[in-house]
């Protein structure tokens, strides 16, 4: 069990930090809610109080035989603002000590993570965009703002993330620390496949796999997180998409395939891709026709057997079709027989794919689909092997991309 503070700031998306609270103690962990008196007005101590089991406070001069004003901070294993107003970033990156948060922050020993929430024109001025600079020079973790629905009828940059999100990038923090979020995925374009294709049979059936899209979703929600500009190309995924990524949904091998495509090479005026993840667990095969109406037991129409037809090689066409410098991530679940381990048929695979870096699962009895938490090996072109020990899906996505950050080549200088 964790111990973690939640600051509040004084804006409306406080009250997701009340759904942010529960995700958080529902995992197993001890929060310590610790608004600001801004923040009160907009979610009552009680609901805090409720949910958290601890007393809330706003002020320094509270409890102060124990002062809390240091020791909230100092006993803390994490400390996330959510929602970080444009104010209260700028008294965090001045070093202000004016209430009890601001005053947490600058005791805390544990690693500190803002979740900005403004309007557009706050998050894009020069004065929070330096604060947010400064804060991350410090170490602090500041994730990049939602875009969507504002308050009103504005949209754009600075909508707050949805909990599930922030819980699950938390998660990562607490297993990796601050770095494992470190924006240095900046000014990158990044583009991962995820889910598992559909071949349809007859309006009713198809042949698909058990791939539930979850890797994949960690992977780019932790690359939007780092900085990086996403599209996600989901093939038959029921959650909702990931914060900061621009979503592709298809069905199809052939529809993945075509997708894949035209966001590696860049559409509507985009660049190419600098890296390209394929988690997706696309069909080899597809049933050679698909019947008009459902093929029932018992009539004319029933089938004796399937006749298939093979796939197009999704991966290896990426793999030719790659300009200069895109850097090209594969994945394989394998299981070991009696012609190799699990490595060995990776090491085969990555040498057959023509990929710079494969992930390999190994899915021996069913493990991985379907599962919270998951363990790879990373293996290179260049021989390297890198162990990626069990955790939660997001933590392992981020050590995906510690290994695949070093082996893009340097980004290009900003424009003008």
């Amino acid at each position: 069990m964790s111990r973690i503070v939640l600051g509040v700031g004084g804006g409306v998306a406080a009250y997701k930090s009340a759904l942010l609270l529960r995700e958080l103690t529902e995992a197993g962990h001890d929060v310590r809610v610790v608004p600001t008196a801004s923040a009160l007005r907009f979610v009552g101590a009680a609901t805090f109080e409720a949910l958290s089991g601890h007393p809330v406070s706003t002020e320094v001069w509270d409890d102060v035989p124990e002062v809390a004003h240091v020791r909230i901070g100092q006993t803390a294993d994490l400390v996330v603002v959510c929602p970080a107003t444009a104010d209260l970033l700028a008294r965090a990156a001045a070093g202000r000590a004016d209430d009890l948060l601001t005053a947490t922050l600058l005791t805390a020993h544990a690693p500190v993570v803002f979740v900005p929430a403004m309007h557009t024109e706050m998050w894009l001025h020069s004065a929070t965009q330096d604060n947010v600079a400064t804060l991350r020079r410090r170490g602090s973790v500041v994730l990049p703002p939602a875009v969507g629905r504002l308050t009103g009828p504005d949209s754009g940059p600075g909508r707050l993330p949805e909990p599930a999100d922030v819980a699950a990038l938390l998660s990562v923090v607490l297993s990796g620390g601050a770095a494992a979020l470190a924006p240095d995925l900046g000014g990158r374009r990044v583009v991962v496949s995820a889910g598992g294709t559909r071949e349809p049979l007859d309006p009713v059936r198809y042949l698909g796999n058990r791939s539930s899209g979850r890797q994949g979703w960690a992977l780019a929600r932790v690359a939007a997180a780092r900085g990086a500009e996403v599209v996600l190309v989901a093939a038959n995924v029921a959650d909702p998409a990931p914060f900061g990524v621009r979503t592709v949904p298809v069905g199809t091998a052939e529809e993945l395939r075509a997708a894949m495509h035209a966001e590696c090479a860049g559409v509507d005026g985009s660049r190419p891709a600098d890296a390209v993840v394929m988690t997706a667990a696309v069909a080899d095969f597809r049933p050679a026709t698909v019947a008009d109406t459902k093929l029932k037991k018992g009539s004319a129409a029933e089938p004796s057997s399937v006749a298939l037809v093979r796939n197009a090689d999704v991966l290896a066409e990426l793999v030719s079709a790659r300009p200069a410098g895109q850097l090209v991530v594969g994945f394989a679940a394998e299981t070991g027989d009696a012609e190799g381990d699990v490595l060995a048929h990776a090491r085969a695979k990555l040498a057959r794919k023509g990929v710079d870096v494969l992930v390999v699962n190994d899915v021996s009895a069913g493990q991985v689909f379907g599962h919270s938490d998951n363990e790879v090996t990373v293996l290179g072109a260049d021989g390297s092997t890198t162990a990626v020990p069990s955790g939660r899906k997001d933590a392992v996505a981020a050590g995906i991309w510690d290994a695949v950050v070093g082996r893009l080549p340097a980004a290009a200088p900003p424009a003008g």
